[in-house]
């Protein structure tokens, strides 16, 4: 089925919960907003649904329930002149196919890769997750989760008991399953990046090695590496637990951190860690530490 879509950008004036709601009025089938220049949207507080300074508004409408009539009620509606509106037709695909075809298979380190069910790895000395996109974060195209995957490449976890602290995709968890972890422990707070681990590690075919944590309170002490890619706001406040889930001398990898975020979140490790490197890639940091046998007083 072919579709309509109606982009707008939103000026100061107009209200975005008003616009989206007039274009579902109209008949949209969904609404999206977009970032209309460079300004990243992190760590909103609780409940905040925080937009950026430039946004434009992008709504899909079926073509056939397209006329002259939806433009005009929609520019009355918001009180907009017809050329605010910009109207693109845009033909049916099948979309899961458009997605894949942008994502090819990548290698971070030496041996290690990520790669789509599509393309097969043919270095016969590779380590290989298999990894379509999905709805839950991280395939290794971000940065924070390439400096993780370069680490465990660089440091195979090789018989450890491994936590992946908001697994996302679990695709930290199945590389070191991969690169040789005993076992590995997932927990995210979003059920669906839950789903998407489960289902990712039968994909790979190590689901006897990955458990999905039903709860953040289920994940087991003495770990031997905990793997965390979220944000520093978090990271911060999860120290001490991070302290408690790791056995003296565990390894411990955070990233998700930007630059100016990696002097604080050095210094709230710095009671249990010693944090002993850091990598740097596009403004984002990853560190990697042990845990101390004695805490700091």
């Amino acid at each position: 089925m072919p579709f309509l879509a109606v982009c707008i950008d939103l000026v100061e004036r107009l209200d975005p919960e008003a616009v989206e709601a007039a274009c579902f009025d109209a008949g949209a089938l969904s609404v999206t907003l977009t970032d209309l220049g460079d300004d990243p949207v992190l760590e909103p507080a609780p409940g905040e649904i925080r937009l950026w300074r430039q946004t434009r508004l992008r709504a899909l409408f079926a073509a056939d329930a397209a006329s002259p009539a939806l433009i005009s009620n929609l520019c009355v509606a918001l009180e907009l002149e017809p050329s605010h509106l910009e109207v693109t037709a845009i033909e049916d695909r099948v979309w899961e196919r458009e997605w894949l075809r942008d994502f090819h298979a990548m290698r971070f380190g030496t041996r290690l890769w990520i790669a789509p069910s599509h393309e097969p790895v043919l270095d016969t000395a590779a380590v290989v997750v298999t990894l379509d996109p999905g709805l839950a974060f991280g395939t290794g195209t971000h940065p924070t989760t390439a400096l993780c995957l370069e680490w465990l490449d660089s440091h195979p976890p090789e018989g450890a008991r491994v936590i992946d602290f908001g697994c996302g995709s679990g695709v930290l968890g199945i590389a070191a399953v991969k690169l040789g972890a005993a076992r590995v422990w997932g927990w995210d707070i979003d059920p669906q990046a839950r789903l998407a681990t489960r289902e990712n590690a039968e994909r790979n075919e190590i689901a006897a090695e990955v458990t999905v944590a039903a709860s953040e309170a289920s994940l087991p002490q003495s770990a031997d590496l905990l793997l965390a890619n979220i944000l520093a706001g978090p990271l911060i406040a999860l120290a001490p637990r991070f302290a408690a889930l790791l056995r003296p001398q565990g390894q411990l990898v955070i990233s998700g951190l930007l630059e100016a975020d990696a002097v604080e979140v050095t210094r709230a490790y710095a009671p249990w860690f010693d944090i002993s490197s850091s990598s740097v890639r596009e403004g984002w940091v990853c560190l990697a530490g042990e845990r101390r046998v004695h805490d700091l007083p």
